[in-house]
């Protein structure tokens, strides 16, 4: 009998891909029936905002360390779960700011005025919000073909978002720094591995590497 051949990328994908989509929406649905039951805490609309974020910046990072974790494996196929991951991000940061200004602040748009002058770390929030819009529109192939090189360089800004969304969260905190720190250091490890010094490096090995060959030679 032949043997059975091996699972081709794209059927790897297709299974792949409605998992993550349930893992990335099990959060809100656990959200929900947190609020629901009475489990999510004696202030509700805190426990949401802050969930909310939190899972916004954590799928943040993880759109960000697809690139390097595809470079690391090898599978290509891995970039074609980047966009879901980045629109889940985007979904999860509009929630977070619908409830600060619905549950929180009730559209009372002085309130929150004095609110964004008096807290920077809301300022700094909004305008990554605001950044992964332009992100989130284009996200799609057609777009992708519009823009050309563009696009490249216009999704470049999840870089700054990344960095904007952690010093968010560190203003935010009052007391115990230590897991925005952690997720600082997830960005800071993340942002390095894009640097221009990998590419110089590598170019500078295998130079190394030719050099040798032709003094064995």
């Amino acid at each position: 009998m032949r043997p059975n051949p091996r699972p081709r990328p794209d059927r790897i994908i297709r299974l792949v891909k409605p998992a993550v989509f349930a893992a990335c929406l099990l959060p809100v649905v656990l959200l929900i029936w947190r609020t629901l039951d009475g489990s999510i805490g004696p202030n509700p609309v805190e426990g949401i905002t802050h969930a909310t974020g939190d899972w916004a910046l954590r799928l943040l990072l993880v759109t960000l360390a697809v690139t390097p974790l595809r470079r690391l494996s090898g599978w290509a196929p891995l970039v074609r779960l980047r966009r879901m991951l980045g629109l889940f991000a985007f979904f999860y940061a509009v929630l977070h700011f619908i409830t600060y200004l619905w549950l929180d602040q009730f559209f009372d748009w002085q309130a929150i005025g004095a609110d964004i002058a008096k807290r920077p770390y809301i300022t700094v929030g909004f305008t990554a919000l605001a950044l992964m819009v332009p992100l989130a529109v284009t996200s799609t192939r057609g777009w992708q073909r519009r823009l050309g090189a563009r696009w490249k360089q216009l999704h470049r800004l999840i870089y700054p978002i990344g960095v904007l969304a952690v010093l968010h969260y560190l203003w935010l905190v009052k007391a115990d720094l230590l897991e925005p720190a952690i997720y600082a250091a997830v960005l800071a490890l993340l942002l390095a591995a894009r640097m221009p010094w990998r590419d110089w490096y590598t170019r500078r090995l295998s130079g190394s590497h030719s050099r040798r060959a032709q003094v064995a030679r």
